[in-house]
């Protein structure tokens, strides 16, 4: 079996291309606002992609770049700031935070009609309800892969590698939502092997290069590699060692190209969206 390589870079064209059409023909067109704390060389990068993104789609953008030592009480003033103003539609923050702000301080200021990654708690809780609201962009891409190729969750078995409030949790629940058996595991998690084993389509996010090895696939699995690490050259590559899984699985995500491309380009269409219930058009 030779898995067929998931092609992230031209979903997430064909997505950029949809909401640049329908920019054009608004009014008003749509603003996105990226709140950076700190001099993270990644984040800069990440912030870069944004730039470049919302150019492509005819999207308002602008960055606040604050530094590290910033207070608590200045940081929640840009977001309400951005809350205030009628040409952002969506607001985006760069987490983690440093240590001493509180991320869930500033996850509740931004407004939930805003907040275009799904990180205030009401919307965290309209998307365990299954209400329709923003999804998180990461997530929410990797159910766009599985769409574009056909790929069902009805009745499989997902098991999902991270935990974590901005992937690993709502990635296990948007999949519930699509009626799959769920398995999360986790640092804790015993027989990791065994759990991906099982799996029809596991989905890894843990950040560990080289955590998922050819032995810990089954047979014609979904495989979706969320993480983006560095190996020992420095080249970018994800949990799964590639070379061993991809004769295994039946479709494989490649890093970079996979999940990653496609997420950025929800990001605009959740921006899109957020003009849209502005009245933008």
């Amino acid at each position: 079996m030779s898995a067929v390589l998931m092609d992230g870079k031209g979903l997430s064209a064909q997505i950029k291309e949809q909401v640049r059409a329908h920019v054009e023909g608004m009014p008003q067109r749509p603003g996105l606002a990226m709140v950076l704390v700190g001099e993270d060389p990644a984040a800069q990068v990440y912030e870069a992609g944004k730039r470049k993104d919302c150019k492509q789609c005819g999207i308002y953008y602008e960055t606040y770049r604050l530094p590290y030592e910033v207070s608590q009480e200045e940081l929640v003033e840009v977001v309400q700031l951005l809350n205030q103003r009628e040409d952002i539609d969506g607001i985006l923050i760069q987490f983690p935070l440093p240590e001493h702000l509180d991320d869930r301080a500033v996850q509740l200021a931004i407004r939930p009609d805003k907040d275009v990654d799904c990180v205030n708690p009401s919307n965290v809780g309209d998307l365990i309800l299954g209400v329709d609201s923003f999804r998180p962009c990461t997530p929410a891409g990797v159910m766009r892969l599985l769409n574009e190729y056909h790929i069902d969750p009805a009745g499989k078995r997902c098991t999902v590698v991270g935990r974590s409030n901005i992937v690993g949790k709502p990635q296990a629940m948007l999949m519930l939502l699509q009626d799959a058996t769920v398995t999360v595991c986790h640092t804790k998690t015993a027989n990791l092997k065994e759990e991906c084993q099982r799996a029809d389509i596991l989905i890894t996010a843990a950040g560990k290069t080289g955590l998922i090895t050819g032995d810990m696939v089954k047979e014609g699995a979904v495989v979706i590699d969320i993480a983006i690490n560095r190996d020992e050259q420095g080249k970018l590559c994800g949990d799964v060692v590639f070379d061993q899984v991809a004769p295994k699985a039946s479709y494989i995500t490649p890093v970079p190209g996979g999940v990653g491309p496609v997420t950025r380009a929800v990001l605009m269409e959740n921006t899109l969206a957020a003009a849209r219930r502005h009245g933008k058009g």
